[in-house]
């Protein structure tokens, strides 16, 4: 077997990396009801920066164990089966899932059917059962070849605009009539608002959206086409103070919520937190914030409201029809750009990291370059 690696986080120092050897031979003895998995290609988007930023408070560090003080940042992307001791998984097999930033992904596979399985590796119980599944790509009827960096760039991050689009539907709005969304280039707030635009005939909603981003990502926002107003951070003080709005925060950037609930104080009726996008500039929020409490949503919990309300078939059938009509939209203006091995990885993650990612370009990522295979 070739070497194995894993990419590694400071859990203080988010731009502190290593890459940290996986010793081959415990990787190589696949026990009964075990799959030995190599992980080929993965995303890195923002919503990777925000499960690091969040990696203790909603557990995200505890799915792939790292070192003392380093964690391991989970991706979406696909992986290949080389070992497996479990009926109903061959060698060959593609799945599509939550991975580690590492060549490699050992699972005790479980509940196994030919459309996906669940890892019930002991350190990942508890844990949303979202983030524990498994999609068999030869049974998965959202995956074609062609379209794999698009499904792992924008599908969970769809998945999470999706669940938002169907909360605020479900709440209707929370009597608002307008909402604001913060991080507005970032691709969950992209799909949110792609949502609300193309949905809201069909529901007869009057609901207006807004969007706030960055001056740098003016021009391209705009040019979308999907939101209503888009403004920059510093004209906050221009969003309309007399008409009742929710707003959704996928920025994490406190001194930029502190002023959106100052501003919006007597219309604001509930107040989303959703991604940490501006991390490095979130701190702890005000007691005495203006407002309704900002409340975290969390989409597993939501999924699996939904999944239980409709049945998986329903929710499929409901989401699969939205991600065809989201992609169509992305493929005018997503550019994918592919990189492999270690020093690209560390290139491409300190510019996510640093925020200098370009909006309209997606990351896919591996650890495998020709010379390990």
């Amino acid at each position: 077997m070739a070497n194995a690696d894993t990419f590694l986080v400071s859990k203080s120092n988010f731009s502190n990396t290593k890459l940290a050897p996986i010793d081959v031979s415990i990787l190589a003895n696949v026990e009964a009801g075990e799959v030995l998995l190599k992980v080929d290609r993965f995303a890195l988007t923002a919503n990777n920066i925000t499960y690091a930023a969040l990696g203790d408070k909603l557990q995200y560090w505890r799915f792939f164990p790292g070192e003392e003080n380093y964690g391991v940042i989970p991706v979406w992307g696909f992986a290949e089966v080389l070992l497996s001791k479990c009926d109903g998984i061959e060698v060959g097999e593609r799945f599509y899932g939550y991975y580690p930033m590492a060549s490699h992904l050992k699972v005790v596979a479980e509940k196994v059917t030919k459309y996906n399985f669940l890892d019930g590796a002991a350190h990942r119980q508890g844990l949303a059962h979202i983030y524990n599944q498994y999609t068999h790509t030869s049974n998965d009827p959202l995956y074609t070849q062609d379209s794999e960096a698009l499904q792992m760039l924008l599908r969970p991050l769809f998945t999470t605009s999706f669940l938002l689009d169907d909360f605020f539907n479900e709440n209707s709005f929370f009597n608002a009539n307008t909402i604001v969304l913060t991080s507005a280039s970032s691709k969950t707030a992209l799909g949110l608002a792609f949502l609300l635009n193309h949905n809201r005939k069909a529901n007869n909603q009057d609901i207006k959206i807004i969007g706030l981003t960055s001056s740098g990502n003016l021009d391209f926002v705009k040019g979308l086409g999907i939101y209503d107003e888009v403004l920059e951070y510093s004209q906050v003080p221009q969003l309309d103070q007399t008409q009742p709005t929710v707003t959704v925060d996928f920025a994490g950037n406190s001194e930029l919520m502190v002023a959106l609930h100052g501003h919006l104080n007597g219309q604001l009726q509930y107040s989303c937190m959703v991604g940490v996008s501006h991390w490095d500039q979130q701190t702890q929020l005000p007691k005495d914030l203006a407002g309704p409490k900002p409340t975290m949503f969390f989409a597993p919990s939501q999924a699996q409201k939904r999944l239980k309300e409709w049945g998986p078939e329903k929710f499929q059938t409901i989401f699969a029809g939205c991600w065809i009509e989201f992609n169509k939209f992305v493929k005018s203006w997503m550019q994918v750009e592919e990189a492999a091995g270690e020093k690209a990885v560390t290139q491409v993650y300190q510019q996510v990291l640093a925020g200098r990612s370009q909006p309209n370009v997606g990351h896919c990522l591996s650890l495998w370059t020709d010379d390990k295979n």
